[in-house]
Order: structure tokens, then sequence, then C-alpha cells
């Protein structure tokens, strides 16, 4: 089964992205989660890996990889760039039953991970994804609410907890 993953170019996300670009000029650390927070919506919805890289220079420290919720963050090393990150992590990662996706507006990027085998992603194509899967589960959501509200019988939220959770134990 092929695997699909994401690596996003986090600084170059924010700064693209108008949403995000806004915040970003009076808290970065509140663009970074929010990045951090729709990619893992996507990485959800999608069933991909995420893995987002953000340039070190721009945080206090060295390098450093931490998972929150669930999607991979990257901080670069002293002196390492996340473009260097990233071709380093295509080079890694690709391979026949890994499809590898690069998500940047960074031209000379997407040529370099082009040529290694990646597929490139603009900021703007993975902004309106990202935007279509919002848009999906808001409707999941609304319909399953939708659905509970048509039910014949008036159940409480645990009870109908309990039915929905046996339902599913029982196939």
């Amino acid at each position: 089964m092929r695997k699909d993953i994401l690596l996003v170019d986090g600084y170059n996300i924010i700064g693209d992205w108008p949403e995000l670009k806004m915040i970003r000029d009076r808290d970065l650390t509140e663009a970074r989660d929010l990045l951090i927070e729709k990619m893992a919506e996507f990485q959800a919805y999608k069933g991909w890996e995420v893995k987002i890289i953000f340039d070190a220079h721009m945080v206090p420290g060295v390098g450093r990889n931490y998972a929150h919720h669930r999607v991979e963050v990257c901080y670069t090393r002293e002196n390492e760039t996340a473009d260097e990150r990233i071709e380093k992590l295509v080079r890694e990662l690709k391979n026949i039953e890994t499809r590898v996706y690069v998500a940047t507006s960074d031209y000379a990027e997407q040529s370099m991970t082009f040529g290694s085998g990646a597929l490139r992603i603009s900021a703007r194509e993975l902004r309106t994804n990202t935007q279509l899967v919002e848009r999906d589960i808001e409707n999941k959501v609304k319909d399953t609410k939708n659905l509970r509200r048509g039910r014949s019988l008036p159940l409480s939220e645990d009870v109908a907890e309990f039915f929905d959770k046996w339902r599913r134990n029982r196939r």
C-alpha cells in the first residue's frame, strides 16, 4: 500500500496564507500553532503523514523535532535552512512505496524537490485543499447532527452513544 507524506515549509506557508500572515504580524507562535492545527486536520482527514519544517533562526534554541496533534514539527539546526532539511527528507523518504509532496511557494525549492522525485504543492493549492477538507468536515458534522435529530425516539446523548457503540461492535 502506498504511503503519502506531506512536507510543509512552515514559514513559507505562513507568509503566503493571508489569515496566517495577519496573525504572524502580531504573534508568530499563534500563527505556527494555527498552521499545525490545520495540518493536523488535513492529516487526519486525508490519512497522509504530515511534517512541518520551520527554520530555527526564527526560534531560539537548537534544532528539534516533536509531535503536536500527531503532526511532526521540525525546527532546523543552527545554520540549516528549512529548504535544506526538506531536500534531505525527500532523499530519505522517497521510494517506490512512498509518495512525497512538498508544500512551498519557493520556486527554487519546488524545482529542487521536483528534481529529487517529490511532487510539489504550492501554498495556494495547499490552502485550497485545506479549506475543502475543513468544509467537508463541517458538512459531515452537520449531517451527523441532523441524523441524530431525525431519530424517532428521543434519546439522551449517553444512551445514543451506548447504542452506537453497541451497534458498531455487533458488525
